[in-house]
């Protein structure tokens, strides 16, 4: 039996806020816009027990952010393995780095429940053999910044809109995308309410809400909005708000 074939543990509650463990060197961090010289959070040295803690605070999901895979292409060895062990029963959605069919298959091999494609989603015939594999286990990230997808980490841009790629997303099979703004992405200075509605309707999918949510009253407009989920990164970090106080949105 091979990764794909295990059932996803994938169904979300009506809304679901997933804390955000982002991953550089092997340590917890929060960047500002993505860039890897902004580091504005410098959270556990060991991720692992970020996501023991955060499993044990009742988190019905988990994100992981590879960002020396992201930046190099090339998922982290063992990062996947250690953080869905810490997590026990919580399941966990990877990205950074995962570029081809095998990327993804280790991904889930390692435990993972979702893997996450970004830079791959725009090459030609991917998105189809992704989605003939992998089904709901594969999330396509749109990380737009100024109007076009962003990719390779966030340094290099795009010809596509986010639009056209949330409608590429919903013609080939795609069952749920993450949205960023990349400006905003560990900002604090709210979500872009604009760009989420645009993916919603061009694509009709479900849709996680990422970068700039700094309070509840942020993640209570996504949610409103219609978003299928969102990420708590630095507000989460911070203290702006607990997981406990998620749980009952």
């Amino acid at each position: 039996m091979t990764a794909c074939d295990h059932k996803p543990a994938d169904a979300f509650h009506p809304f679901t806020v997933l804390p955000a463990i982002d991953v550089l060197e092997g340590k917890v961090v929060r960047l500002r816009e993505g860039k890897r010289d902004e580091i504005t959070i410098r959270g556990d040295d060991d991720p692992a027990v970020a996501a023991a803690r955060f499993a044990a605070e009742g988190a019905r999901y988990l994100h992981l952010i590879d960002l020396d895979g992201a930046f190099s292409g090339a998922a982290s060895p063992g990062l996947v393995e250690r953080i869905v062990g810490a997590a026990g029963a919580t399941p966990v959605q990877v990205g950074g780095g995962y570029r081809s069919l095998e990327a993804i298959e280790a991904g889930l091999a390692a435990g993972a429940a979702r893997v996450m494609v970004g830079t791959a989603a725009l090459a030609s015939g991917f998105l189809e053999a992704a989605v003939a594999r992998f089904g709901g286990r594969l999330v396509v990230t749109i990380d737009v910044r100024d109007g076009k997808v962003a990719t390779k980490g966030w340094t290099e841009g795009s010809n596509a809109t986010a639009a056209e790629l949330a409608a590429r997303c919903a013609t080939v099979g795609v069952t749920r995308v993450l949205v960023t703004n990349t400006h905003r992405d560990g900002t604090m200075t709210g979500p872009d309410l604009g760009l989420l509605a645009e993916v919603i309707a061009a694509s009709g999918l479900p849709v996680i809400a990422a970068g700039g949510i700094a309070s509840l009253a942020d993640l209570r407009a996504v949610r409103d909005l219609g978003c299928d989920g969102a990420i708590a990164g630095s507000a989460l970090w911070l203290g702006k708000f607990s997981v406990a106080e998620t749980l009952a949105l």
